[in-house]
């Protein structure tokens, strides 16, 4: 896996469980923050780390399945292109046990400089290592 994608497994627990049987639409954005703050805690270095934050702009979810209590499902997260001003664009997928993918989505991310706690525009040295590398 390249630095601009990042993968994890989630384990559906019985917290996660909706009326309907399945896991939460709450849940699924849940582990989309957590898939991407895992990404950038594995690539961004530390000093970057303690200086910016990111929070979302926006969310597009397409659910094509689910899954239920002890199933897993394995998310992915890419960043196809360099952020536009304050914001980043990550996709992610989700996909079963049998490789179907059951969640498909899009969100903007913006930074956030801590010290200030205002949005700021993406330095370069700051998007460099998440870029695809044709784009760096």
């Amino acid at each position: 896996m390249s630095a601009n994608s990042y993968s994890l497994t989630f384990t559906a627990r019985a917290e996660h469980i909706d009326v309907n049987g399945h896991v939460n639409n709450a849940v699924w954005v849940q582990w989309m923050e957590d898939l991407s703050t895992a990404h950038w805690e594995a690539i961004a270095p530390p000093e970057h780390q303690r200086r910016y934050a990111w929070v979302v702009t926006r969310h597009e979810i397409d659910y094509r399945g689910n899954i239920k209590e002890g199933e897993s499902a394995r998310g992915f997260t890419e960043i196809r292109e360099g952020p536009r001003g304050a914001r980043f664009t990550r996709h992610y997928s989700f996909t079963n046990a049998g490789g179907k993918e059951i969640v498909r989505a899009q969100t903007q991310w913006a930074m956030i400089d801590l010290e200030s706690g205002r949005v700021m525009r993406v330095p370069p040295e700051v998007a460099a290592p998440f870029l695809p590398e044709s784009t760096n």
